[in-house]
């Protein structure tokens, strides 16, 4: 197989992946669908019946949350250096409670003597504050938020604390043992959230075509660094798994929350259904803790809300940074995430750091690809020869194997050295397309003129037909072996094909292909102008 059908073979592969991707988007994506209106409304009264509860809220420099003194869960939580939408005025919102689609941060302590039995469908304790509304201060970096139940003796503390340019919140339980009795409780934490999305919602950066956003629960144990545990999984069957390490999160595409329990305790980590598998939940339960009389202890854990940004989840938990969801080539994707965001601390301009990472990648690939066009033009040279030996010996398949590989052997030629640098590149480049279509640092960020956000797609469709011109103008340079007039036809339609898939691409990732294929152009001048030097490239004939 010649050199130009492996290239050929490879950019089908690359399709082949892209259709299968929407396909697997498409299938998992959520569909509009009536739910249980009853699913959203949170139970906020005593036994008695009374309203007693109240909502406060808590705002840091990075978070505004919405807090229930009924069992002190956060009913909502919005991103304020994120916007809803580009250059609107509305902060994202992760968290939210709506009679049709809830997504909750629920904890509690359970246990003999645990004031909350919500996992066993009872009452919540109703928590007393100081005050409706808490802010940080200019020039304070803690936050703190007191909620205080007593029960017989038994004194519970509920404390949030949040930090200045932070998304990870500090979750303390201070317990204060009154009576003449030991007491044993447990801290459990879990999300909540509506399977199925409202019929007016949108999932960011689901619709590109190529492009997947997983939407689904996730968890790291002592088994496994990370793991997904969709929807489906979550309405089929229920995890149970006993870990020491480890958290558990809901995640979509550029946010996501985690609950981190202690790490020095044994957890048990679970999933479970409720509302007629119209809401999941995924959580954590802690050991059981005993406090003895006229004595206190304090229980923590850490909640998670925000934006995928690796640094501060990997400074939050150990794996939780896996949750950037680059797929299979994770471990080449991380690196190159690195080294872009290093380029863009200097040049300030996310579009500018992917042309710089485009020319490092290109030019450390260089060898391989001036391998890669060498054994090309050696083959097309090689191509007459070939054609008189399978003339010869047509009739004789094992004699034409034998005289074909005595030729490469003659001319030093590797009939797969056009093919081996392709499939070595090839993973580094999926790496690229994952790590430039997943990190939330590209969200709604600016390049240059009309490209205002680098994870959307181009809003006038320039990018993809500059790429679609520079892929075509490649393989019109490119040495072409191929003689059979379909292969041809194929080839010719490639960069048609590549372009239409690209048109909803988002621009950061158009971009770097551009870019890319604007260094191969300038390789493949350098490249045949040694090849000419050596006499291995045909001379164009002078008029």
């Amino acid at each position: 197989m010649t050199s130009q059908r492996n290239i050929f073979f490879m950019a089908l592969l690359f399709v082949s992946l892209m259709i299968w991707q929407t396909w697997h988007a498409d299938k998992l994506a959520p569909k509009p669908e009536k739910i249980d209106q009853t699913a959203g409304q949170l139970v906020n009264k005593s036994a008695d019946g009374t309203q007693l509860s109240q909502l406060i809220t808590v705002k840091s420099d990075v978070l505004s949350l919405t807090i229930n003194t009924y069992g002190g869960d956060i009913q909502s939580a919005q991103l304020l250096k994120y916007d809803q939408t580009l250059k609107s005025d509305q902060p994202y919102q992760l968290l939210m409670t709506h009679p049709d689609f809830i997504y909750i941060a629920e904890s509690g302590l359970i246990g003999r003597d645990g004031p909350d039995s919500t996992l066993q469908g009872g009452l919540r304790p109703i928590y007393t504050v100081a005050q409706q509304q808490f802010e940080l201060a200019d020039g304070v970096d803690e936050l703190h938020i007191p909620m205080t139940y007593t029960e017989n003796g038994k004194v519970f503390v509920k404390e949030f604390v949040l930090h200045r340019g932070k998304y990870a919140i500090d979750v303390n339980y201070h317990i204060t043992n009154q009576t003449s009795q030991p007491i044993d409780v447990a801290m459990y934490g879990q999300l909540k959230q509506t399977m199925k999305l409202p019929e007016n919602a949108t999932t960011e950066g689901g619709s590109g075509l190529g492009q997947h956003a997983y939407r689904g629960a996730a968890f790291s144990s002592d088994n496994s660094n990370y793991s997904k545990y969709d929807f489906d999984e979550i309405s089929k069957r229920n995890l149970n798994e006993s870990t020491q390490h480890g958290w558990v999160a809901m995640l979509q595409h550029y946010f996501a929350s985690a609950w981190v329990p202690a790490q020095n305790q044994d957890n048990v980590l679970y999933t479970k259904s409720v509302n007629k598998n119209s809401v999941a939940l995924v959580g954590f339960k802690g050991e059981t803790i005993t406090i003895a009389p006229a004595s206190e202890q304090v229980l923590k854990a850490s909640l998670w809300l925000g934006p995928e940004l690796q640094d501060q989840l990997a400074a939050t938990a150990k794996h939780l940074d896996l949750i950037v969801d680059y797929g299979w080539l994770w471990f080449l994707s991380q690196p190159l995430f690195h080294l872009l965001k290093f380029i863009q601390s200097f040049v300030t301009n996310w579009g500018v750091a992917i042309i710089i990472i485009t020319f490092i990648v290109r030019g450390i690939l260089f060898p391989l690809t001036r391998a890669q066009y060498r054994s090309m033009a050696r083959m097309k040279v090689l191509q007459p020869r070939l054609q008189a030996l399978k003339e010869r010996y047509g009739d004789d398949r094992q004699r034409l194997s034998q005289e074909t590989m005595a030729l490469y052997r003659q001319e030093k030629v590797n009939p797969l050295g056009g093919c081996l640098p392709v499939l070595i590149q090839m993973p580094i480049f999926l790496a690229l397309y994952y790590m430039l279509g997943n990190s939330v640092e590209l969200r709604h960020a600016p390049f240059a003129l009309w490209i205002q956000d680098l994870s959307a797609q181009d809003p006038y469709y320039i990018l993809p037909l500059l790429m679609g011109g520079t892929m075509f103008l490649i393989q019109k340079m490119s040495p072409t072996p191929v003689t059979d007039p379909m292969q041809q036809k194929m080839m010719m339609f490639m960069p048609v094909i590549f372009t239409v898939f690209f048109l909803w691409f988002p621009s950061g990732l158009v971009l770097y292909y551009t870019v890319s294929n604007i260094f191969t152009i300038a390789q493949q001048k350098i490249i045949y102008w040694e090849l000419e030097r050596k006499g291995l490239h045909e001379k164009k004939k002078k008029k």
